[in-house]
């Protein structure tokens, strides 16, 4: 580090800026107020650091990655900075001093609402491995007011709430309004002829939206590289409308201000209505349009041209949300600096890569051309350009098969196609696993690659290990530099020493002992937050992820209620003790989602109610489901979930996460399981169910029949049956024939009948493995060694060499 920050020093900043923000002394200061002393103090010595990165970056020597994403997730600062900083018990000592115990100022800080899921996560994992690993880089997204939401659980069912969380969160923000942007929306086009004969589209009347930036400070483990994630707000240029206002319509002369801030209020706003669709269009062009026009007037100032945009800057689009900077990128180079289509794609396609994340349908994003003309029309009548010329390669690639040109069109019956569009353009696509890389080669864009096979690969996912382990799980990190020194908090592939302790006993009893402290203060918090006693000694059988279909919560539930009925059938069954445990947040719109969380909460009263069962298997859905309540229960979770359907799920980063903290996986062969099942052997995982192939052989024979499992099959009629009496009044019919029948689709579309007996056969060796202690501790300890594969700084260095081009400014 540059500077020495003593605990004298420290102090004395804290102390300016309580009095330069709040006016107050120490001593009459308010817990939230020195919390926010405290953050302004880091962000100013994380300032000191990114100035001297951005002489770099303007030095013109340096080229960086521009990580273009809907949503980030990056939990919490203070404490991730402070670690990364290695200024943690400075702080702490300081604080001390002003009778302040520094985990309860981390407890304060809320988690920045800026995303979901795994998509936002694994962003947040990226940006902290491009500082981490010396390079240079920047994330770019929306400053959301609320995030996604905070979720309450009222009598079993999910209520959405408003999450405040930049009431506390914004201190880490630094806002930008010299280096605003003016956005454009709606209006018509005009064609335009100059002196010399040539035509110039000239877009009028549109609907001007200001985009301001607000930077978060990115650090890395002790890296003297800081980056920022750029979050931009969306505001009006008029604030009123000073002569409606005299006329008496004042709600009418504010409405093109509220018309502009709602575009960064909430993330993923329901679209299953047109308003929901142009909203989301507009959040999308919104972000990409602001980010792209920064990018090329600063380029512009450095160099004075943009022919060498593409040597200096990569963008990469994660998922389709940033689709549109293709085109908004085409719009500057064409309409601002007069640059010709040609050299213009050559440029914008050098420029761009694209990771897809799902093989989803609904996540394959598609807006219908009416709309998306009517509210972006220069950027349609690029895009209309794009599928004309794209039509015509097409027509030469496969004058015979025209089923494979319309897949393959960008712009088709009336809808525009924006995974297509990312590979057309992208000089390199890419999978997130070795399973998902192969699908999408082979199937989701198989025409694209028989035109051109080395635009594709793979980079597996990777996580902020540091977070998940070091800050996490304190004591087992500690334990780790015990045994094998602290070279792992580098480098992750040295996690790999602890493979000699596998047959330790004494090892493996420390290792155990460090879990069930972690098991006991999860306990404290359920007991808390669900008054729910569970046992520390039982399995904590953990699945906590986004909740949808294809992630199978439903099937975890259904063998909880085969144990239940196994319990009652003979209550004298040994039966290891189990504590099911759920997190998960579901899409406001998604009615299954919330019944199958409607499910979870209801069986978990059922079990609770019945004093022959409850101490024996308990159920908790843990509500609220966030980065920082997942810091809580990775470090207590026994047996990791990943029972998605094998072909569904892309990666998963929770596996790995899981995995690194000791937990043993169970789960089938998809997504990253596969490379988390190559690295762990078999000895140390329990795999079940259908392979990915087996599951579309079944689905293309159309023999599939689940009505006929629940004639056949005992276990599965007594788990109809049991739904169908409902639980404390509540009725599951819907979830009944999602399974049996279907609710609008086919019958159990996510094969959880089919797959059951091979999970409930994988579950009852795991329970019998739990039971000898050694073995699971072997096991146990195999899954955090061979965890260092999965960094993100891995991923990094991947992206960085093989698509990106940028490299670390040192070793």
């Amino acid at each position: 580090m540059d500077k020495v920050y003593t605990t004298g020093k420290i102090s004395k900043l804290i102390d300016g800026k309580l009095m330069r923000h709040f006016g107050r002394e120490p001593d009459n200061a308010t817990k939230q107020q020195l919390y926010r002393a405290a953050c302004f103090v880091v962000r100013d010595i994380l300032s000191e650091k990114w100035l001297k990165n951005h002489e770099i970056v303007c030095s013109q020597t340096e080229k960086q990655v521009i990580y273009l994403s809907m949503e980030f997730l990056p939990g919490t600062s203070l404490k991730n900075n402070l670690f990364n900083l290695g200024l943690e018990d400075v702080f702490k000592e300081t604080l001390a001093e002003y009778d302040q115990d520094m985990e309860e100022l981390y407890m304060l800080e809320p988690d920045a609402g800026l995303g979901n899921g795994g998509l936002g996560r694994l962003a947040s994992c990226y940006l902290d491995a491009v500082s981490s690993c010396n390079m240079f880089g920047q994330g770019m997204s929306i400053c959301y007011e609320y995030g996604i939401f905070k979720q309450k659980i009222q009598d079993g069912r999910q209520i959405e709430k408003p999450d405040d969380w930049l009431d506390l969160g914004d201190c880490w923000l630094i806002t930008k309004e010299d280096e605003a942007e003016e956005v454009h929306f709606g209006g018509k086009l005009s064609e335009v002829w100059d002196d010399k004969g040539r035509m110039k589209l000239i877009h009028e009347d549109y609907l001007s939206v200001i985009a301001v930036p607000k930077d978060m400070l990115i650090s890395g483990y002790q890296s003297d590289v800081v980056n920022t994630l750029r979050l931009w707000k969306s505001t009006s240029p008029i604030s009123i409308d000073m002569e409606l206002f005299a006329k008496g319509e004042y709600l009418h002369s504010m409405e093109e201000k509220h018309q502009a801030e709602i575009i960064s209020k909430i993330l993923y706003p329901e679209d299953a209505h047109d308003e929901g669709k142009i909203l989301r269009m507009k959040q999308q062009y919104f972000f990409t349009s602001a980010s792209m026009q920064s990018l090329t007037k600063r380029h512009m100032q450095s160099y004075n041209s943009l022919d060498n945009f593409h040597e200096k800057i990569a963008v990469h689009i994660n998922d389709t949300h940033p689709t549109m900077a293709i085109l908004e990128l085409m719009r500057i180079f064409m309409d601002i600096y007069d640059y010709k289509w040609d050299k213009a794609w050559d440029i914008v396609s050098k420029t761009i890569s694209y990771t897809n994340h799902t093989v989803m349908p609904e996540a394959l994003e598609q807006w219908p051309e009416s709309l998306f003309s009517g509210l972006l029309p220069r950027l349609h009548s690029i895009l209309k350009e794009i599928n004309r010329r794209f039509d015509e390669i097409l027509a030469a690639a496969y004058p015979n098969d025209e089923q494979l040109r319309n897949e393959m069109a960008i712009i088709h019956n009336g809808k525009i196609r924006m995974a297509n569009l990312c590979v057309v353009t992208a000089h390199t696509v890419n999978g997130v696993s070795s399973l998902h890389s192969r699908i999408i080669k082979n199937k989701l864009f198989r025409g694209f690659s028989a035109m051109t096979p080395n635009k594709f690969t793979n980079v597996t996912n990777g996580i902020a290990y540091r977070r998940w382990l070091c800050q996490a799980n304190p004591n087992l990190s500690d334990l780790i530099e015990e045994l094998c020194g602290p070279g792992f908090k580098k480098n992750s592939n040295k996690l790999e020493k602890l493979m000699k302790y596998r047959e330790d006993s004494s090892v493996l009893e420390r290792f155990a002992n460090v879990k069930r402290e972690n098991k006991i203060k999860l306990a404290d918090y359920i007991k808390n937050h669900n008054n729910i006693i569970v046992d520390p000694d039982s399995i904590f059988d953990v699945q906590v992820k986004r909740l949808h279909e294809y992630k199978r919560q439903l099937l975890n539930l259904v063998h909880i209620i085969d144990l239940y009925h196994r319990i009652k059938e003979n209550p004298n069954l040994e039966l290891q003790p189990r504590t099911f445990i759920f997190g998960a947040k579901a899409a406001a719109g998604y009615y299954m989602a919330k019944q199958i969380i409607l499910l979870a909460c209801k069986l978990s009263e059922h079990l609770e109610k019945d004093p022959h069962v409850r101490d024996r298997i308990k159920v908790v859905f843990l509500e609220n489901y966030s980065v920082s309540l997942s810091e809580l229960i990775m470090p207590a979770a026994d047996l990791s979930e990943q029972i998605s359907l094998a072909g569904k799920e892309a990666s998963g980063t929770g596996n790995m996460k899981l995995m690194l903290n000791g937990a043993v996986t169970i789960g089938t062969m998809d997504g990253a399981n596969v490379e988390i099942y190559n690295a762990v052997g078999n000895d140390n995982i329990f795999i079940f169910g259908m392979t990915a192939e087996q599951v579309e052989q079944l689905r293309i024979s159309g023999t599939y029949s689940p009505w006929s499992y629940y004639q056949d099959n005992r276990n599965i009629s007594e788990i109809i049956r049991f739904l169908a009496g409902g639980i404390h009044g509540v009725s599951f019919s819907d979830i009944i024939n999602s399974l049996t029948t279907g609710f609008n689709g086919e019958a159990d579309q996510y094969y959880v009948i089919a797959d059951f007996e091979s999970y409930k056969t994988a579950q009852s060796a795991a329970a019998t493995t739990y039971q000898d202690a050694f073995r699971w501790g072997g096991m146990s300890l195999t899954n955090i060694a061979k965890a260092g594969a999965f960094s993100a700084d891995r991923s990094v260095r991947e992206y960085a060499d093989r698509i990106w081009g940028i490299q670390p400014l040192y070793d």
